[in-house]
């Protein structure tokens, strides 16, 4: 470094918008107006609609510091936001950003509200209804507290990170898309506030409708379907929580003018054998393959999803969706049409593989699977090293009500050596 010249990131760089060797002027920052807002959400006031715009602004405009976005994060978890607040935050978020606009009155969407490994239905629910003819351009998440996120599973097989334009004709093209939302500009808020709760774990209800539904209005979806898993180790453990999320999603999706379905799940255990990038890209492959060794809990999920996104189609009449699906998916035309979205977002040249350093755990003792703690299985996959490590990852070989043999031999990833039953497989891709 010499005198007169100042040091950036590359990451501030493109924040600026600046190229190495640009004039620039440095002086001190303001404080942040809303940051009298922020202290007041920490005291426990409600705040109106002007203020969770302005602070929207400033942290899309980058004068939060990571700090401050946290502190605004943690008060608005802890003191709680009400349903007024939780509109007033999302149409905030979307204000800061771009909007997607898509021909005709029916945009699709399907969203998770996640807290359930494995559960990769949004990669089955796309190519099944894009084949039925409805739009459905899919912008998806990275994992936050998960071992995997939609985007980071598809990203096994194709680009996920296209810009907006390269979105509008992959869609115009296939009729649907599964790419990562942070690359189209949608609700960029959404992403700042992500990248502080991912490290932190936070993950509070008011802020993750605002989340879910400021990114869905800003990719232009019209009709959301919208799964709530309830389970002892899910992130919705109450059947009376699961009704009052519905509710809230409801309302705050009513008052923006997105028609929302909210379903209730089975989130007792993970969904699909697969946990991490890789093995879950896996399970969806042979279920669009109709392989008889497919993951049946991820096939019946993805077809009970899909068919109430299709019966959004107006000319479907109510009930007739599931069995719609299901012949999408028989008949191969899910997979054709998978494969064709997967051409045209980019193929992956990188082939990833599971990881090649295996542990197994086997069962101590014989008996039936009674329950399956869902963080801890998505505990072992992160620290196994998903998914920044795309092969990293936990495979399951029982479910609930399984028959478990103690074992007595050992377990090779193909084939089994000796005599007992696979129940739980390590990939580490990486020590």
């Amino acid at each position: 470094m010499v005198p007169n010249e100042l040091g950036l990131s590359e990451e501030a760089l493109a924040a600026l918008g600046l190229e190495s060797g640009a004039p620039v002027r440095v002086c001190h920052a303001e404080p942040p107006v809303s940051m009298d807002a922020v202290r007041r959400k920490i005291e426990g006031e409600r705040l109106d609609a002007e203020q969770y715009l302005a602070i929207a602004r400033d942290i899309a405009d980058r004068r939060y510091a990571k700090m401050e976005i946290a502190a605004f994060l943690v008060a608005s978890g802890q003191t709680g936001l009400d349903r007024d607040e939780v509109m007033n935050l999302t149409r905030a978020m979307v204000a800061q950003g771009d909007r997607l606009q898509w021909p005709g009155d029916l945009v699709a969407d399907k969203h998770c509200v996640g807290g359930l490994p494995g559960n990769r239905t949004s990669m089955l629910v796309v190519p099944i209804v894009a084949a039925h003819g409805l739009l459905i351009p899919k912008t998806s998440s990275r994992a936050i507290t998960s071992p995997s996120g939609t985007a980071d599973t598809m990203e096994v097989l194709a680009e996920v990170e296209l810009p907006p334009q390269r979105l509008l004709a992959v869609v115009q093209q296939e009729r649907g898309a599964l790419i990562w939302g942070g690359t189209a500009n949608l609700a960029p808020v959404d992403d700042i506030l992500i990248s502080v709760e991912r490290p932190l774990g936070l993950d509070y209800q008011g802020q993750m409708v605002a989340s879910i539904l400021s990114k869905k209005i800003a990719a232009g979806s019209t009709h959301l379907v919208i799964d709530i898993p309830v389970g002892r180790s899910a992130k919705v453990r109450h059947m009376r929580d699961a009704l009052a999320l519905r509710k809230l999603f409801e309302y705050v999706a009513d008052c923006l003018g997105l028609f929302v379905q909210v379903i209730v799940t089975d989130g007792r255990q993970p969904i699909g054998r697969g946990i991490g990038p890789v093995l879950e890209a896996r399970d969806v492959m042979q279920v669009l393959r109709n392989d008889p060794g497919a993951p049946a809990d991820l096939r019946q999920k993805a077809l009970r999803l899909a068919g109430r996104v299709i019966e959004f189609d107006p000319d479907v009449r109510g009930g007739d969706g599931f069995d719609i699906a299901r012949d999408i998916l028989d008949s191969g035309r899910a997979l054709a049409k998978m494969e064709r979205i997967i051409e045209a977002q980019g193929r992956r040249e990188q082939r990833f593989e599971p990881g090649s350093l295996v542990r197994e755990v086997p069962a101590e003792t014989s008996g039936t699977v009674i329950a399956i703690d869902n963080y801890q299985m998505a505990r072992i996959a992160r620290m196994a090293g998903a998914p920044m490590d795309k092969g990293a990852g936990v495979d399951l070989f029982k479910k609930l009500g399984d028959h478990v043999d103690r074992r007595h031999g050992v377990v090779v990833r193909d084939r089994q050596v000796g005599r007992g039953d696979r129940d739980l497989l390590v990939d580490r891709g990486r020590v």
